[in-house]
This record gives C-alpha cells, structure tokens and sequence, in this order.
C-alpha cells in the first residue's frame, strides 16, 4: 500500500482481526475498504483465500491500473473474467505479445483480437 492515513491502515487491522474470526460483514468493508484505497496486496490476500467479491474489485483495479502481470496470474489460474480483462487491456495497450501468448494457449478471443491488430 502506499502511504496512506495511519488511520486506513489501523481501520484495516482491525477490519482483518474481525475477518478472520469469521465476521462476514468485515470481510465486505475489508474488501470495500481495500478497494477504495487501490490497496492490490489486501485484495490479492483474499482473493487467494477464495473471497469472489475481493477476486472481482481485484481483476477491475488491475485493469484500471493496467496492471497486466495481476491479470496474467488470475487468467492462468483459470479465471474467465480476468482472461477477459487480460485481453481488453492488451488489445487497448497493443501488446501482442500477451495476446499472442492467449491466443496460442487456444483463446479465440485473443487470437481474433490479435488478428485484426496485426492486419491493421
């Protein structure tokens, strides 16, 4: 996280203290907390715990970041909405070496997008 209010992250302790002990409605600010301030490493930390809601504001702030290393990791972990984000950002940025890369691991979606890229 970068430098935020000592606060945020006194609010995000004590939200994760809640969360781990099995309190639903932590985990939901948790996230919305971590959301609202671009924190990716919190996100990250319960996405891979298997909260859908964080794997979600995760894949959108990646994308909205252009963060394509993030994308890559959640797409080769099999998941369709970051493959998705993967091959919008990568068309948007032009880089066909990502869409190549999914095009050849069999994705239609990226092949086409790298098809009409490279003949234009």
């Amino acid at each position: 996280m970068t430098d935020h209010d000592p606060t945020d992250q006194s609010a995000l302790a004590a939200l994760r203290e809640r969360a781990e002990h099995g309190d639903r409605y932590a985990v939901n600010e948790l996230i919305g907390l971590a959301t609202e301030l671009g924190d990716m490493s919190e996100l990250r930390r319960l996405a891979d715990a298997g909260n859908a809601d964080a794997t979600d504001e995760l894949i959108q702030l990646a994308g909205e970041q252009g963060d394509l290393a993030e994308l890559r990791r959640l797409s080769d972990g099999g998941n369709a909405t970051a493959i998705d984000e993967l091959i919008e950002l990568a068309t948007e940025e032009d880089h066909l070496d990502e869409l190549r890369r999914l095009a050849d691991g069999g994705n239609a979606t990226a092949a086409e997008q790298l098809a009409e890229r490279t003949a234009e």
